[in-house]
């Protein structure tokens, strides 16, 4: 079988060529595919800068300079899955219900195959509608969550609206889309709208790891925590960029000091190897918070973490 390739820097130079996302082929729909990239352009579920419907342009014109083969860890995507670019979902910008709506129907849609997907934010509203999809195909509370975050997102309302980018975590545990117990939430930190603010997590049964636990010190020994609290059931990541501190990742809506570092994000992502990871997204990048591309450029390679970590994926000897 041939799998698809992105197209390298010495075929075509790297400022031309395909929009998507490592200059992967593209689809229109899941067809054959193992694993599908996925633009979601919202940020109307934002709540301060705007901005992230941006994020999937700025995050696939970024991906360029990444390379087929990982380093460190030896793993070869593309000589194990299929992968493909399956553009953008046409949301409806005017209405963020009908979007939550267009989303969760068109990862039906591609969830109806054998495929997994790795979606580029956009608000962190997204997450909610991938999770009842996903939630359909392999059980509602049988879902684990890897959040990387600085703000834990349970807020029962914002502005009287059930359905926000800090909201979508409260509604995916009411609604049993995920199971808390092998749920763990990474980076929280800054301040609340009340002293509880974290504690609503806690008392699902959530792991709450603010970021204050992870200042200088590698994480390595927490993924293994993670590992082990989390198991053999199916997993999905959800990254944040404002989980990373604000001098690695400007560009970004809610920016909050003292987080995590670009090597740290590395490690989570890295730490999830060995689980069965079925989807994540990475989500919040605002390009126009960050000139120097930086932000969409550091996206895009946790994109590629996120990738390598798949179950599937083969690591040379």
């Amino acid at each position: 079988m041939a799998f698809n390739q992105p197209l390298g820097g010495n075929e075509m130079p790297r400022f031309a060529g395909p929009g998507t996302f490592m200059r992967l082929p593209s689809q229109e729909n899941a067809q054959g595919l193992d694993v599908a990239f996925v633009g979601v352009p919202v940020d109307a579920g934002t709540s301060n800068r705007p901005g992230a419907r941006y994020g999937p342009r700025g995050v696939r014109s970024e991906s360029v300079m990444i390379r087929p083969y990982h380093m460190a860890s030896r793993a070869a995507p593309f000589d194990s899955l299929q992968a493909a670019d399956l553009g953008d979902v046409p949301i409806n910008t005017y209405n963020l219900p009908k979007t939550v709506q267009i989303i969760e129907a068109f990862y039906d849609a591609i969830l109806a195959h054998p495929c997994k997907t790795l979606s580029i934010g956009g608000d962190h509203v997204i997450t909610l509608p991938i999770l009842r999809a996903h939630a359909k195909k392999y059980g509602k509370g049988t879902i684990g969550l890897v959040h990387v975050d600085a703000h834990a997102d349970v807020n029962d309302d914002m502005f009287g609206e059930k359905v926000t980018h800090g909201t979508w975590l409260r509604r995916a545990v009411e609604e049993k889309l995920i199971d808390p117990l092998r749920t763990v939430q990474i980076g929280l930190r800054a301040t609340g709208y009340a002293a509880d603010d974290f504690d609503w997590s806690r008392r699902q049964g959530i792991r709450v790891v603010q970021a204050e636990e992870c200042w200088h010190r590698s994480l390595g020994p927490l993924m293994d925590q993670v590992r082990a609290r989390i198991g053999g059931g199916p997993v999905y990541v959800s990254f944040d960029i404002d989980g990373l501190d604000p001098s690695y990742a400007p560009g970004t809506g809610t920016p909050e000091f003292a987080g995590l570092t670009t090597i740290q994000g590395y490690e989570i992502v890295r730490g999830c190897h060995g689980l069965d990871v079925i989807g994540g997204d990475l989500v919040e990048v605002s390009p126009a918070y960050d000139a120097s591309g930086n932000t969409a450029m550091l996206g895009a390679n946790l994109l590629y973490e996120m990738l390598c970590v798949l179950p599937g994926v083969k690591r040379r000897d």
